[in-house]
């Protein structure tokens, strides 16, 4: 008796410190995130202020570094090139990535699946710089070549190599969920009349809504926040975009100038103010996807 009280005790101990470790963890995750939002908060607010937020948000002129006239600091063409870009890739990757999740889940023979899952694996391990080069060395000029323009490196390149990246988040994502929906949902719709095409659209994708919308979130924060592969088929332009004209995105903008504005500039502060606009877009859309869930879900 003895034995097992102290065995007991010695149980709940480490249970007990099994979910302490795991209250830190969470903490840690919060803190994280709080601090990333303070800090952002605290270097890109005093620009904002500065410039004045109707001319920094509505702004379609970037010449931070203008010498001749008043240096000019409006980002609207970033955010709209960013809200493009990412539309187009959700638009063109969400219903390949989902299809594909089917058929790996539901209709492909195992020895496919396992084939078609190594590949998807192997996407998502690619490099970013390496999507870019392939994008720069194949996609540009092709672009260029088939719509006879002077240049190839445009909106258009960007998003094909976005919907090409999201690609592995949301086929992985979507077909974990997916095998996770109950077998008996799929077998008392068929045994109603349904075709097996008619349960999987029916039934399986909004069993697993919920998981599939994390897919999309995840798609869209890799779309929104990718950087090195969009600098080289973009064209890294300050321009309003257009589908065939070059570009910038607000990751690009934050990475092309970065690194030589003086510290402590205006300059300096406005890309902190990019990256805190950012990073409310991905905080926006991740707030708006949940509501979504649980209305559908309530």
């Amino acid at each position: 008796m003895k034995d097992m009280k102290t065995r007991s005790t010695g149980q709940i101990a480490l249970e007990n410190g099994i979910h302490m470790l795991f209250f830190l963890c969470g903490m840690i995750t919060v803190g994280f995130v709080l601090c990333i939002s303070a800090y952002l908060i605290i270097s890109g607010l005093p620009a904002i202020l500065k410039i004045g937020a109707k001319d920094f948000f509505l702004g379609t002129t970037w010449m931070p570094t203008a010498t001749t006239t008043e240096a000019s600091y409006g980002i609207l063409p970033f955010i709209l090139t960013s809200i493009y870009g990412t539309a187009g890739a959700v638009l063109i990757g969400v219903p390949i990535g989902l299809l594909t999740a089917v058929f790996l889940s539901k209709i492909a023979p195992p020895k496919v699946a396992r084939t078609v899952s190594a590949a998807v694996q192997m996407l998502a391990g690619i490099p970013s710089v390496v999507y870019g080069l392939v994008g720069m060395i194949v996609l540009v000029p092709a672009t260029q070549e088939i719509f006879h323009l002077s240049s190839g490196a445009t909106l258009a390149a960007a998003i094909i190599v976005l919907s090409i990246m999201i690609l592995p988040s949301i086929i992985n994502v979507s077909e974990t969920a997916l095998r996770a929906v109950p077998r008996e949902y799929e077998e008392a719709s068929q045994a109603l009349g349904a075709t097996k095409l008619e349960t999987y659209f029916r039934v399986s994708i909004p069993a697993a809504k919920s998981g599939i919308a994390t897919a999309v979130v995840l798609g869209v924060g890799r779309a929104i926040g990718e950087a090195m592969a969009i600098i080289m088929v973009s064209g890294n332009v300050a321009n309003m975009p257009r589908l065939f004209g070059s570009v910038r995105f607000m990751t690009t903008a934050i990475a092309s100038e970065m690194g030589y504005a003086a510290v402590g500039s205006l300059q300096q502060q406005a890309l902190y103010s990019i990256g805190l606009t950012l990073f409310l877009f991905i905080m926006l859309i991740n707030m708006f996807l949940n509501v979504v869930i649980k209305k559908k879900e309530g």
